[in-house]
């Protein structure tokens, strides 16, 4: 909603599961006490790298993303004394009472949904029009008295705290951590899931993760090109639906729309800014 692409968020989602397996490991404390405190790491580094990040834009944007996204995964893997370096942090397990797949999958469910929840408000509560004016108009915006640059790396902190608490259920998930976390392409990743979606949806993203995730599960166990043929896969789906699955059919939903029902939409949306 800001307008900007992250190449690097990846840092964020990786900081959050070092996080989880710092407190878990080295502090011994609970899994409830480390999954809310563990992710303050990835909060912590989007706040620092934000700062700096949102002074530019466009691709010097994108580029300072994926340079302090590579600073991390370097110190993740070269400070052998304290990240384990290539060998990781191994047993990161849940509690017991969470460490059933069922139970961590309701778990991780209702996590996921809370998180979602929490950004569909915020995306349409007067911050997250001041996001919308900042991106489509910048001279106008700052004309009314938003300050842009302060709600864009807020808007960068609260994106990187939620990539942070997906980190800390992944690594309850895979029971270890390893620089990987951090890696570009899982960050690649997260972008073509938001291609797939729907730019500028909440919900395009998750429709996305769940689209890419199950086709990737799917031409694995039916070929060995999986990867090539996914990639056509995505190819075709971003050239035939530019604006994402979630966006496509916002698109076809409002040409039913009445011309009465689209300016009510719009009114509220209006009054929700003011």
């Amino acid at each position: 909603f800001t307008g900007y692409i992250s190449f690097g968020h990846a840092a964020y989602f990786g900081l959050g599961a070092y996080g989880v397996a710092f407190l878990a490991k080295a502090a011994g404390l609970p899994m409830v006490v480390s999954l809310l405190l563990g992710p303050m790491l990835g909060l912590l580094g989007a706040a620092v790298f934000g700062f700096f990040a949102v002074q530019l834009s466009g691709v010097y944007f994108a580029m300072l993303t994926l340079a302090f996204a590579q600073i991390v995964w370097s110190i993740a893997f070269q400070w052998v004394a304290v990240t384990g370096g290539d060998n990781g942090i191994l047993s990161v397990w849940p509690d017991k009472w969470a460490a059933g797949p069922a139970s961590f999958y309701w778990l991780s469910l209702a996590i996921a949904a809370l998180a979602v929840t929490v950004l569909r408000v915020i995306v349409f509560s007067p911050f997250g029009f001041a996001l919308r004016a900042t991106r489509d108009s910048p001279l106008r915006s700052e004309a009314i008295g938003i300050n842009g640059k302060r709600v864009q790396w807020t808007a960068f902190v609260i994106s990187g705290t939620v990539a942070g608490i997906g980190g800390a259920l992944f690594a309850y998930l895979k029971g270890s951590v390893f620089p990987d976390s951090l890696g570009i392409s899982l960050s690649v990743d997260a972008l073509v899931m938001v291609l797939l979606g729907g730019v500028e949806t909440v919900s395009g993203a998750v429709i996305g993760a769940i689209v890419f995730k199950a086709a990737n599960i799917w031409l694995v166990s039916q070929t060995d090109l999986s990867k090539l043929v996914l990639g056509g896969f995505i190819v075709l789906m971003v050239v035939a639906f530019p604006k994402g699955i979630v966006g496509t059919l916002g698109t076809i939903r409002n040409r039913w729309r009445s011309p009465e029902k689209r300016s009510a939409l719009l009114t509220s949306r209006v009054e929700v800014a003011e």
